[in-house]
């Protein structure tokens, strides 16, 4: 039994014991995306049904998330996680929602707002199941977002924001906003630094205007659009930051990419159990098709794939939860983001590659995985930009060590030690030298692995299953050595603008 501290209620709050509760979440979802009416989902207006939306809701889902001074569970991680996953094996749509909520919304609202303002948020989350979502990028500026041009005034105790945003995920349906700006000087010019603002879009002057909804490809339930920002916001609603706005979105979004490997658990695990369901069932050639080497290979990577986020999970709980700032955690937030949405990616591929023709179809779990996983691996981040950072921290670090010799590093750094052993024939090398963008990203992939096999070791230790973790580990090598294979080969490569000339097949053989 938890009471509400909230001095606007005199309530308690009884929750039932966590596992009950990620029980009784399942069996509504599996009613919801399995029943008579599922089928029915996929081809609804977009957005989740209010239908859908009440039932599940009804469980107060994001209780988890909120402090329990304010009434909630506590906003533990590894339950936050649980819940999550849960969710995404019935719908990644939905899952996102969570994570929206959860990570974009409430944890950096009761980690940087006022407490006044977090028990208004919050009592309204609990009570009116009300959600939240973050404001961010402009159609100008998807990945420059530090020159947002949002921008603010202040004047007789509110702030005035005026701006475009886009891609918001829940556009139209969150009630509550956290929306980035940067403040405008007497001069007119903007300021480097930013600022976040909650905005409730049920309170005066604080509408946000939905100019377009757009017709996402994948990701159905969740509505995405272009927002016009013309708003004043009270000054208690402006998160205070410790350092500067720039290290608390830094914060926030490596706190966010500590969870998806939640988001991409329970995807992956679903791709996995269809995948050996079908192929158990299926003959081909007069034998199942569960029987094939080929098969057995695609089994195995969806089953590894399953394993290496599972051990994310565990290590993202272990460093991802409030008390920690994460603004310098770059390396290992941009690390687990990247591996964790390729991944899941192929494992939609692979599922639909192993079902055939009937998974091609949006009804269907596996094509519609593609289209829904696809954007997990460009926002909050484009998984090329991440990987390029991921080498350039590397290099960055080499070069403060006086180490040139790849090998040599990774083996005394703290996030490679264990990992690298098996690796020294790819990675005895020295990097002299500018390196270019195309090699960065090779290079970062194979990095970006070689922590994640670092994560594996440290939770196998833990007394993860053996069997599963030797697997892993030997995806994630071959892996590793077929990005270092091509890093090394010379490419300068570039567009040949006119290419169409001397190039039409039909003037050769006329």
């Amino acid at each position: 039994m938890q009471k509400k501290t909230d001095s606007t209620s005199e309530e308690t709050q009884t929750y039932t014991p966590f596992p009950q509760f990620i029980d009784d979440i399942k069996i509504t979802l599996q009613d919801i995306y399995r029943g008579d009416a599922g089928t029915d989902l996929l081809t609804l207006p977009r957005g989740i049904p209010q239908t859908v939306l009440t039932k599940f809701m009804a469980h107060n889902p994001l209780s988890v998330c909120i402090p329990k001074e304010h009434g909630g569970r506590g906003g533990k991680m590894e339950e936050i996680m649980a819940m999550v996953s849960a969710a995404s094996y019935e719908s990644l749509a939905l899952s996102l929602t969570l994570g929206i909520n959860s990570a974009l919304f409430i944890q950096p609202t009761a980690k940087y707002a006022l407490s006044e303002t977090q028990a208004a948020v919050f009592k309204r989350f609990l009570k009116d199941k009300e959600m939240g979502g973050l404001m961010i990028t402009e159609p100008d500026f998807g990945s420059d977002a530090l020159n947002m041009q949002t921008q603010y005034t202040e004047k007789d105790g509110k702030y005035h924001l005026q701006g475009t945003k886009h891609w918001a995920g829940l556009t139209g349906s969150a009630n509550f906003w956290l929306l980035t700006g940067r403040e405008r000087t007497a001069n007119g010019n903007l300021k480097r630094d930013m600022d976040f603002f909650v905005c409730d879009r049920s309170a005066p002057n604080q509408q946000i205007v939905v100019e377009e909804f757009y017709d996402n490809l994948g990701l159905h339930q969740i509505l995405y659009g272009r927002n016009i920002i013309d708003v004043e916001i009270p000054k208690s609603h402006k998160l205070i930051h410790k350092t500067t706005g720039v290290n608390l979105l830094l914060d926030l979004l490596h706190r966010s990419r500590l969870q998806f490997p939640a988001m991409g658990l329970g995807f992956v695990q679903r791709m996995l159990d269809e995948a050996i369901d079908h192929c158990k069932q299926r003959n081909v050639g007069g034998k199942s098709l569960f029987s094939y080497d080929q098969v057995q290979l695609r089994l195995t990577r969806l089953q590894a794939s399953y394993t290496i986020i599972s051990t994310m999970c565990a290590h993202s709980t272990k460093i991802g939860g409030l008390e920690h700032d994460l603004h310098t955690s770059g390396l290992i937030a941009n690390s687990i983001k990247t591996v964790t949405t390729d991944l899941m990616q192929e494992a939609a591929q692979s599922l639909v590659q192993l079902v055939g023709a009937r998974a091609f179809r949006y009804s269907h779990i596996a094509g519609r995985g593609i289209a829904d996983s696809r954007p997990f691996q460009i926002f909050e981040g484009s998984n090329d930009i991440l990987y390029i950072q991921i080498a350039e921290t590397i290099t960055k670090l080499m070069k403060q060590a006086g180490k040139n010799n790849l090998y040599e590093f990774l083996i005394e750094y703290e996030h490679t030690n264990l990992a690298v052993h098996s690796l020294k024939s790819v990675l005895n090398f020295e990097l002299n030298g500018q390196i270019s963008q195309r090699k960065l990203t090779e290079l970062g992939q194979a990095l970006a692995r070689i922590i994640s096999m670092q994560i594996v070791i440290l939770i196998a230790e833990k007394g993860f299953r053996q069997d599963l973790i030797e697997n892993s580990l030997l995806m994630l090598r071959k892996e590793i050595t077929g990005y270092m294979g091509t890093f090394v080969v010379h490419d300068t490569s570039f567009v040949i603008e006119d290419y169409r000339k001397d190039s039409y097949w039909y003037d050769l053989v006329k």
